[in-house]
């Protein structure tokens, strides 16, 4: 269920229970962050030149991806995300959110971190990759922080994102 911010000066954290997407500019990247919603769960994130139509632009999670990218300590960890992905990717992406923000993992130490996985095994390797490269959600599961792995995002979104969290 997605949290909201955390609670400060007692506000309190409720879910959206909305559905949708939404998109907001960010100087910063040079781009749009715009994901969707369903059902309290984010299922895509993505930087588009230009936003959905019908995306709107007010929402809890786009005020902290905007606070993040202005230098905020934000890891998204309370944030959850609806994984349609093989199994096998699922594994390898719920490994990268224990990377902690600001430090940054190899693509041979995630393979370590991931049930089942052997970090001597090419194959192995190789799926590492491709459930990097099929992220649905980048920055939410920052893949960014695996140093010589393909992100889901934009290559000039993903070294800033890097740039964010002194990477």
């Amino acid at each position: 269920m997605f949290k909201g911010r955390p609670p400060e000066d007692g506000d309190m954290e409720t879910p959206t229970g909305d559905a949708g997407i939404y998109a907001r500019e960010s100087s910063y990247l040079d781009q749009f962050v715009q994901f969707g919603e369903a059902g309290d769960r984010v299922i895509s994130l993505s930087f588009p030149s230009t936003p959905e139509a019908d995306a709107g632009t007010d929402h809890p999670l786009l005020d902290r991806i905007e606070e993040y990218l202005q230098g905020a300590e934000d890891d998204f960890a309370d944030v959850t995300v609806g994984l349609t992905v093989p199994t096998a990717q699922r594994r390898v992406l719920e490994a990268v959110r224990e990377i902690p923000y600001g430090e940054d993992a190899s693509v041979a130490q995630l393979a370590r971190m991931t049930p089942d996985l052997d970090d001597e095994d090419q194959e192995d390797l190789t799926a590492v990759r491709e459930a990097l490269a099929a992220n649905p959600v980048p920055l939410l599961i920052p893949d960014h922080r695996v140093r010589d792995g393909p992100s889901a995002a934009p290559p000039p979104v993903e070294q800033k994102l890097r740039a964010v969290e002194g990477l």
